[in-house]
């Protein structure tokens, strides 16, 4: 289970990240400079493993929110710099939820809680469907109105199960 915590702000700055000392990986990393509405400041470390929910260009300007593991190590240095996982570009038609949900279906921090319907699409990362059940698991869920309640509920619009 990945602890996802997450950052939302405006992409400031995208850079070529070079890790190694000879250049590996050279132009497939970047460096994504990210600040929020008070002012914080984040680095996103984004690699060719890092999700880009729908595939998204993600360029300067764009409000983003980046998922990285809570739990993972990193640089005691400022801006603090995560491992981007999951990055999501803003949109006004769909929420995007990503974190644990258990047997309930309800996420990790009792927030949402998923009411599948037969017809829910549920995918891997990689675009193949997946037949089990997604409780219990880190899921990416796309999602439109909710129930007033706590937590709140809804239907799905897609899951993605991130294995």
């Amino acid at each position: 289970m990945v602890n996802f915590k997450s950052f939302r702000g405006i992409v400031t700055q995208l850079n070529d990240f070079t890790i190694g000392q000879n250049g590996e990986g050279e132009g497939c990393y970047k460096l994504m400079n990210v600040e929020d509405v008070t002012g914080g400041i984040v680095n996103f470390v984004v690699s060719p493993s890092t999700y880009f929910v729908n595939q998204e260009i993600v360029t300067l300007g764009d409000w983003i929110t980046g998922y990285y593991d809570g739990d993972a190590p990193v640089p005691m240095i400022y801006p603090p710099q995560y491992r981007a996982l999951v990055v999501v570009k803003e949109s006004t038609n769909q929420n995007v939820k990503v974190d644990f949900f258990n047997n309930q279906l309800v996420s990790s921090d009792g927030q949402l809680q998923l009411n599948l319907s037969p017809y829910t699409p549920i995918f891997l990362k990689n675009g193949q469907p997946f037949s089990k059940n997604p409780a219990n698991r880190n899921l990416i869920v796309f999602y439109g109105p909710t129930t007033r309640s706590i937590p709140a509920q809804t239907t799905p619009y897609e899951i993605i199960v991130w294995c």
